[in-house]
């Protein structure tokens, strides 16, 4: 292999602002803490969870599995995190590693197009909390929320403008930039906890104490009654698989963010407190508050914003409401809007920039119609899963060519050259084993879906594409860069 391409000029075909090696590493280990706030501490989250417990797998088999899946999610998460962090570089860039420079764009385009699918989804959940707040303060709107009254692309009047002002909302504070996001999260995802525990507090002041507590004590929680059709091992690992594949966009996002880190230590810190400390942190408090959900209002609810809505208090309301309608909006800024623009901006950095890139995205997901993608269920799952087998590959690509073909080092300047010199150039500038494998992990996962007595498991997608391409892509790959003049390129861009 030639020597690393010496780091004087990126070439403007394949760098922008954005997109170059960042100088800003000033995230502590409490952004990413509020970074996974942000993420878990949503209506999506709430309902995931909820539906999990009700459903026939013995309870303590889903905490164990819960416990177990999460951290899981946390090591996959500081894997991930190192490339990025090393080089302070984003996902499309870092893919130009194993993928080639030019290949890259092949995995920056995928996950592009399931960032908008996901924002536009995370949006309309939003809006949907903020139509359920203006019903309930002015009831007079109520029929301007029936789609066959006033409807328009099956959302809506109300719908649509609800929808409309989220957008508007979240693009604002995608334009102030990658600081005004770091500090949307600091405090989006941590009043979540003030505002579930003030519901709790209300449902138990409603109940009584006595009452409350006894709905607590014996709900799913510690003891299932309901008959189960799988046994304690089996419903472990659906639980975990179904946790690891919950977060598998976000893990596969996480190094958009890991650029930013003071140290690897920090995000380890932040991954510790925000993934396994703040997940079952709040999966106890959601449990607690859908318990006594049964004796406040005679009904079982698993979605925060019924429960909310259901309350005689005005106050609570309008304060929970919001409070969830922002949490799902911090999501989706986080994982969805940030992401997408990163990944448009690579097709072409030098017309398009990061911002203009993330507002496309934005435009893209509206045209999308989203609801009408979480319409039906069996479509929704199907999706996901074809989804899980594309992301499931990528990560296992990225960490089988960092940890075992590249010797944990990425040469910098490579990442930035056209050059047939370039260490990333392969041959026309795409890593064809990298191509094959995503191929062929993409498919293998895909026909795992569909086997007997594997379709029922959750989230395998994701596991069997991963796997298949963390043991194909070093078998195929042929082109292994030097370790050794790698550090070297290191050394001399941080150094």
């Amino acid at each position: 292999m030639p020597d690393a391409i010496p780091f004087t000029e990126a070439d403007p075909r394949l760098a922008n602002s954005a997109l170059l090696p960042t100088q800003d590493r000033n995230w502590t280990w409490y952004d990413y803490l509020s970074f996974w706030m942000s993420d878990v501490h949503s209506v999506g989250t709430y309902v995931t969870l909820g539906n999990l417990f009700a459903g026939d797998l013995p309870g303590m088999a889903v905490v164990l599995g819960l416990f177990l899946g999460i951290f899981l999610v946390q090591t996959l998460c500081n894997l991930v995190a190192i490339p990025s962090q090393q080089t302070g570089t984003p996902f499309p860039v870092v893919c130009r590693a194993s993928f080639g420079v030019k290949g890259a764009l092949i995995p920056a385009f995928v996950r592009g197009v399931i960032a908008i699918a996901w924002y536009g989804i995370q949006t309309w959940l939003a809006s949907n909390a903020l139509v359920v707040l203006i019903i309930k303060t002015t009831p007079g709107l109520a029929p301007w929320a029936d789609v066959t009254q006033h409807g328009l692309a099956s959302l809506s009047t109300l719908g649509w403008g609800a929808f409309l002002a989220l957008w508007l909302v979240q693009a604002a504070v995608f334009w102030r930039g990658i600081d005004a996001i770091k500090h949307f999260t600091e405090w989006a995802g941590p009043v979540i906890y003030v505002v579930m525990l003030a519901l709790d507090l209300y449902l138990l002041q409603r109940v009584g104490f006595q009452t409350g507590l006894h709905a607590i004590t014996s709900s799913m929680i510690f003891t299932s009654t309901t008959p189960s059709s799988h046994g304690t091992f089996t419903a472990i690992i659906m639980t975990l698989m179904l946790t690891v594949s919950y977060f598998s966009a976000p893990m596969l996002n996480f190094g958009d963010f890991a650029r930013y880190a003071k140290s690897t230590k920090a995000i380890r810190r932040g991954n510790l407190w925000g993934l396994p400390v703040n997940f079952l942190a709040f999966t106890a408090l959601t449990f607690s508050t859908i318990a006594l959900t049964v004796p406040a209002f005679g009904i079982r609810i698993s979605d925060p914003v019924e429960t909310a809505a259901r309350t005689d208090n005005t106050t609570v309301i309008v304060i929970a409401i919001l409070a969830f309608m922002i949490a799902t909006a911090g999501i989706n800024v986080v994982v969805n809007f940030v992401s997408a623009s990163f990944d448009f901006s690579n097709l072409a950095p030098e017309k398009i920039g990061w911002r203009t890139a993330g507002m496309a995205a934005a435009v893209l997901s509206v045209f999308m119609t989203p609801w009408n993608l979480y319409n039906s269920p069996a479509a929704m799952h199907l999706t996901l899963d074809f989804l899980a087998s594309l992301i499931g590959p990528f990560y296992g690509i990225i960490i089988a060519d960092y940890f075992l073909i590249s010797g944990k080092a990425i040469s910098v300047p490579d990442l930035y050259t056209l050059s047939p010199k370039g260490r990333y150039w392969y041959k026309n500038g795409i890593n064809r084993a990298a191509v094959l494998t995503l191929f062929l992990s993409t498919l293998f996962a895909n026909i795992a879906i569909f086997l007997p007595g594997l379709s029922d498991l959750p989230g395998l997608s994701w596991f069997f594409g991963s796997l298949c391409a963390a043991l194909l892509y070093p078998l195929l790959n042929q082109k292994r860069p030097s370790a050794t003049s790698t550090k070297s390129s290191l050394t001399t861009m941080h150094g």
